[in-house]
């Protein structure tokens, strides 16, 4: 049984016909409102009935607010990498950082020969899927000079840049030992499909995927595994078929014994897109939570059976839960919000010093923080422009500015909800790697970071109520205000969450650096 921890997403993968392409943006559109995380597009530059996969990508992340866009995935033989690395900074760029690559090494190598590519052999396929790695992520440096001297690309003194808006992830399509194992070492997720690699065989497929991780210095956890799936619904037994609850429980299934966590499906419908965004989501969601939860309970509840009853033992009024107290409304940062008092402190040395890296190592965290920071400012912009558009929608009284304002009121709901994950996402990643570093290279920090992973269960509940205002408010159930005073809330304890982690371990993580 593996379940890496990753956070739950969902996404589709519309076909780029080009005798539908208002169908693929309608879908796009659908999957955007509905909250889904991805659209995204295969390459197939050779097929004269498709829309090319890049203008296409294009189009629909300008049309779009919330969802990422990503190629599923790049054909490398015909898309050079330096022109590929510089396409897809750009549309990150305009899109403000809503956009990942999934790359491959090709196929269909008549076709690619056809339209003017190279025909390779597996093995120099995968050599040049390397190579272009390291170029696209040598452009996407942003300083410096590019020198990348393979077999199959050359780049010799070209200035890097455009740097991309975020850091976009490599996704490779992979199953054959040697790319799995590339996969370990160099990507960032790894994106299979269902047609090729049926549930039972992932299991095999990512423990090659772990092991080159590990041999190469990573955690298995930093690699994304995304599925791609097909299925229908309606009446009907086996995978993906029957009603969103069977597709739930056999997704959750295949999330806890197998690993996958993020599930794109192929789609031709706009019915479909929503029946996935509205039911199928929140439901494996629910029954992946739900099942986490009782793993996570059950050594604290074998903890609590054997443990002395002295004071920090489990059970005892050190260890009651913690809470938040109220922040009113329009109040950025209220000092009340946490009980300062109750806070640890790590041990604090005046007159240590360190070296520019190790200063760099803390620094990370200070940056990952700033993002955060930065999405929490937007967040809060969204929520006063759609309370403006009320406003007026109100006073027009107009059929049109009504359609406007629930337009806008489901799209506030799906930035919501894809930032809330991002900070759900974060403090996972905390929880179950660098959290457990610290422990084991200063056990002094230890009653610091179980005062963190506590404050991240109380921020997780803060989330939650962030969700359901926005629920209420679209259903029409509450106005406004109530999304404001919990957005107030998930500022006030957010920011001083993080400012108290800086505090803390930024020091710490100079000194012993991340996992």
């Amino acid at each position: 049984m593996t379940d890496y921890g990753h956070e739950l997403q969902f996404g589709i993968f519309p076909s780029p016909d080009a005798d539908r392409a208002e169908d693929v943006l309608a879908m796009s559109e659908a999957a955007d409102v509905g909250g889904l995380d991805l659209v995204t597009i295969q390459d197939h530059p050779y097929q004269a009935k498709h829309l090319d996969a890049l203008t296409l990508l294009s189009v629909i992340g300008a049309r779009t607010t919330s969802v990422r866009v990503a190629l599923n995935v790049a054909n490398l033989p015909l898309r050079p990498p330096v022109v590929l690395a510089r396409s897809i900074a750009t549309l990150d760029r305009l899109t403000g950082g809503r956009v990942e690559l999934g790359l491959g090494t090709g196929a269909f190598w008549d076709a690619i020969v056809a339209a003017g590519g190279p025909r390779r052999s597996p093995g120099e396929a995968v050599t040049a899927l390397e190579e272009a790695i390291e170029v696209v992520r040598g452009v996407w440096s942003g300083h410096g000079s590019v020198r990348v001297d393979g077999e199959h690309y050359r780049v010799q003194g070209l200035h890097a840049g455009p740097a991309p808006a975020h850091d976009v992830e490599i996704w490779l399509g992979a199953y054959k030992p040697r790319m799995l194992r590339v996969t370990g070492r160099l990507a960032d997720g790894w994106l299979p499909s269902l047609g090729y690699a049926a549930p039972e065989t992932l299991s095999a497929m990512n423990a090659t995927i772990d092991e080159a991780a590990e041999r190469a210095g990573r955690s298995p956890a930093a690699i994304r595994r995304l599925y791609n799936i097909h299925g229908r619904f309606g009446s009907g037994a086996g995978l993906l078929a029957g009603g969103p609850r069977d597709w739930a429980e056999q997704l959750a299934e295949i999330t806890l014994d197998q690993g996958m966590s993020t599930y794109i499906l192929a789609v031709n419908r706009v019915e479909d897109v929503e029946r996935f965004a509205a039911e199928v989501a929140p439901l494996t969601r629910e029954l992946v939570d739900a099942e986490r939860q009782r793993a996570s309970a059950r050594p604290a509840a074998d903890a609590e059976l054997t443990a002395d009853a002295g004071p920090g033992a489990a059970g005892s009024e050190d260890q009651r839960p913690l809470e938040v107290r109220s922040a009113p409304s329009g109040t950025l940062v209220p000092a009340e919000v946490w009980d300062e008092s109750t806070r640890p402190s790590a041990p604090f040395d005046p007159d240590e010093r360190f070296t520019a890296s190790q200063q760099a190592t803390g620094q990370h965290l200070v940056d990952v923080h700033d993002h955060l920071r930065g999405e929490l400012e937007r967040l809060r912009d969204v929520v006063e422009q759609v309370a403006q558009g009320e406003v007026d929608a109100g006073r027009a009284r107009n059929i049109i500015n009504e359609l406007t304002m629930r337009q806008n009121n489901w799209t506030l709901g799906a930035y919501c909800a894809s930032y809330c994950r991002v900070v759900t996402g974060h403090h996972t990643l905390e929880d179950r790697s660098m959290f457990p570093h610290l422990r084991h290279s200063d056990p002094q920090l230890a009653p610091v970071i179980d005062r963190l992973e506590q404050e991240h269960h109380v921020i997780h509940d803060v989330l939650e109520q962030v969700d359901r205002a926005l629920v209420q408010m679209v259903s029409g159930e509450q106005g406004t205000a109530v999304v404001r005073e919990a957005v107030d809330l998930l500022s006030a304890t957010l920011l001083s969450h993080l400012s108290y982690e800086e505090r803390e371990l930024v020091p710490a993580l100079s000194r012993h650096g991340f996992a």
